[in-house]
């Protein structure tokens, strides 16, 4: 039912799309690739351009069924034009993009407007359980990036024979398909991986011979290229964990007091004393949030403010934390043993906090349908 109620909207807002549609904007359209031309009466009496823009007012979970009307339409769903096209008229979404303990290597993404989750092909990466790995978004894909096996040979105790890879993929929802691409140059485990002015960036971790590493590298995901760009100047026997605030890259060891920040323009790190509070971290709306022994903290420069109890999570380990719009995701985990209950729980729960209101609250978001247990990586997409 829902198909058909989108598909008596285009027809309604046709008048709205022409009057958006002048002829110059027309004539772009002709101008692009053949793929438009493939598309020839996609809605009767329309030309494609302005079909077009039609379609690219359907939200994403519906593209499979749109698929389904005709070749002419799936062919229009497929096309890098009709993700142009929503950007031109205003219709570009943001989605979660989560990957868990179980199943292995399946992602799902969370479409926050209509509460509901989209299940994505396994990653085919030959490594069993892939974890420990970046997860970032840039160019409208998701990029996948180094990570070894969690999976755990009980006689050897060997981590399936790969504890840390150097290789990158990328989702395209475009194409809907996942695709290698250039790898990274140093194999890593648990490192600090974020996105610098459309580039992404990766720094410390650990490497095959188990110690950790202070190189660093950058990727440009229009001409798949990585390059060596400066080292940290210290690393730590623990996992490090990035984050983008002011414009820089900040990366943070567990255990330090201490921040490494990257200048814009990537030519050096400096170490500053942070004073941060120790805990799961996400960036709402520019600013630094922390979760910090069952409370959620605002970090201003060295100061922390109190927000809101998040005592409900005490027992929730291995759960995702990020931002989305004004509101902070907590997304899956592990409900711990206590004193009462020895059970371990993987959890598919999605809880919601909202900031942008006098007094934040908390509610309850649709369940992941696929995934459960600890998250291995969550990122925010836009397309």
């Amino acid at each position: 039912m829902a198909l058909f109620s989108f598909i008596r909207i285009l027809y309604f807002d046709v008048s709205d799309c022409m009057s958006q549609c002048c002829s110059s904007t027309v004539e772009n359209h002709k101008k692009r690739d053949e793929k438009v031309i493939i598309m020839s009466g996609l809605i009767e009496g329309l030309p494609d351009a302005v079909a077009l823009r039609c379609l690219a007012r359907v939200p994403f979970y519906l593209h499979p069924k749109l698929e389904l009307v005709s070749r002419s339409w799936q062919a229009a769903i497929r096309s890098s034009e009709l993700f142009k096209a929503r950007q031109e008229v205003g219709a570009t979404e943001d989605l979660l993009c989560v990957c868990a303990f179980d199943p292995e290597n399946l992602w799902q993404l969370f479409d926050p407007l209509h509460d509901l989750w989209i299940t994505l092909p396994v990653l085919p990466s030959k490594i069993r359980h892939l974890a420990h790995f970046g997860a970032v978004s840039t160019a409208g894909k998701l990029f996948v990036l180094g990570g070894g096996s969690d999976a755990v040979d009980p006689l050897t105790g060997d981590q399936d024979g790969s504890f840390a890879t150097n290789e990158v993929w990328s989702y395209d929802l475009v194409t809907r398909q996942w695709s290698p691409r250039a790898s990274m140059l140093v194999p890593r485990v648990m490192f600090a991986c974020c996105v610098l002015d459309g580039k992404i960036v990766v720094a410390g971790g650990f490497t095959n011979c188990r110690k950790s590493i202070s190189q660093a590298e950058m990727y440009d995901p229009e001409k798949d290229v990585w390059i060596p760009i400066p080292d940290l100047h210290c690393t730590h026997n623990s996992a490090c964990s990035g984050v983008v605030m002011g414009g820089k890259v900040h990366v943070l060891h567990k255990g330090l007091s201490t921040v490494q920040v990257l200048d814009n323009a990537g030519h050096e790190w400096t170490v500053e004393d942070s004073g941060w509070l120790q805990g799961p971290m996400a960036i709402v709306k520019g600013a630094l949030y922390v979760m910090s022994h069952g409370i959620i903290f605002k970090q201003e420069g060295n100061v922390s403010k109190v927000v809101v109890s998040a005592s409900e999570f005490r027992r929730r380990i291995g759960f995702a934390m990020i931002g989305l719009g004004d509101e902070l995701y907590v997304i899956g985990g592990v409900l711990g043993p206590d004193q009462w209950n020895w059970d371990i729980e993987p959890m598919s729960d999605v809880d919601v906090l909202t900031l942008g209101i006098e007094r934040p609250t908390w509610r309850r978001a649709a369940p992941m349908t696929r995934c459960r247990g600890t998250i291995f990586g969550c990122t925010h997409l836009r397309i």
